[in-house]
């Protein structure tokens, strides 16, 4: 193809990254933080050759089935993608693409931070300060639990999982994780990792539990009312991955009753909205879908978008196809 493709892009991205796509393609930026608006996606959809998506936009049936004949392509600005229908979109001819790879240390580095926050009670400690309401110290005062020594049980041994254990590993935390499969020997050597088969058993176990899993219905609800039951009173479980894989209802209700110390989300269920019965829990600390949040990796995200689109401009497959696995 040697003619500039027409991207729109239906996210705001780094002004780097939006101008290099200026240079290489005839590019139709988005120049607001809010979300496009659904008929204004169907409308793109229509007229380009390749939209740049995010988790934001819905690439359902009804969206495919509204697209037009010139759309080739579709490069996702993140790496999960199980908010667009990949099988009717590759029957339709569509190309699409994610960033994967690029977003690994950032992730891994959050989630480490919320095991920490949620343990040591950082965000209470915070507010009573700014509140004004820091009087004296008492060796009983916001009491925490030390993360050293502690079990980790990571669900979803991927270039994250790993990347987490191997920070674990250096606070002084025992890994432990569940998989589909066991990771190489190579790998569980270098980590000191032990596998479980069985995800109850080792939930039941750990101390602190991370959800690092991909979404899709394979894990829709993997952590359930009874799985999350099975956690001890005193663990703490995170989820970095997606919001999906944890019943939220039943986590609030373990929360309020005090079955579980706290958790750390910064994904939700119903994303971006958030269940109400989580807000004001001190047990609970809760951010905006942030993990990836940083310069480093939003810049290297966008250039794995321009290499997916420039390789498909220039005739070639891109390197970061998504193909689903019936197909």
């Amino acid at each position: 193809m040697s003619a500039k493709l027409k991207v729109v892009l239906t996210v705001k991205l780094p002004d780097s990254v939006e101008t290099r796509m200026r240079e290489l393609f005839n590019t139709t930026l988005w120049y607001t933080l809010s979300q496009m608006p659904r008929d204004q996606l169907f409308a793109a959809a229509r007229t380009a050759d390749v939209l740049v998506t995010s988790i934001n936009d819905r690439l359902d049936a009804e969206f495919f089935s509204e697209c037009g004949e010139q759309l080739k392509m579709i490069a996702n600005f993140g790496v999960g993608y199980d908010h667009i229908d990949v099988v009717t979109g590759t029957e339709k001819g569509i190309i699409i693409t994610n960033t994967p790879g690029v977003l690994t240390e950032d992730t891994a580095e959050m989630t480490m931070g919320l095991i920490m926050a949620v343990s040591r009670r950082f965000v209470e400690g915070a507010e009573i300060v700014q509140r004004g309401e820091f009087s004296a110290w008492s060796p009983t005062f916001l009491l925490g639990r030390r993360i050293f020594g502690k079990r980790l049980g990571i669900v979803g041994m991927g270039r994250i999982g790993q990347a987490l254990a191997r920070r674990a590993r250096a606070f002084g935390m025992s890994v432990h994780y569940h998989n589909r499969k066991p990771v190489s020997a190579r790998i569980s050597d270098d980590l000191q990792a032990t596998y479980w088969d069985d995800l109850d058993q080792m939930l039941s176990r750990m101390d602190v539990v991370s959800i690092n899993a991909p979404g899709g219905p394979g894990t829709h609800h993997l952590l359930n009312a009874e799985r999350l039951a099975k956690l001890q009173p005193h663990a703490i479980l995170v989820n970095t991955a997606r919001g999906q894989i944890v019943d939220e209802q039943a986590l609030a209700a373990m929360l309020r009753e005090k079955r579980i110390a706290g958790v750390g989300l910064d994904v939700y269920e119903r994303e971006p909205a958030i269940n109400p019965e989580l807000i004001g829990l001190p047990n609970a600390v809760l951010l905006p879908h942030m993990a990836s949040s940083t310069v480093e990796a939003r810049t290297d995200m966008g250039d794995r978008v321009i290499l997916n689109v420039k390789t498909f401009q220039d005739g070639h497959r891109p390197p970061d196809r998504v193909i689903p696995a019936m197909l």
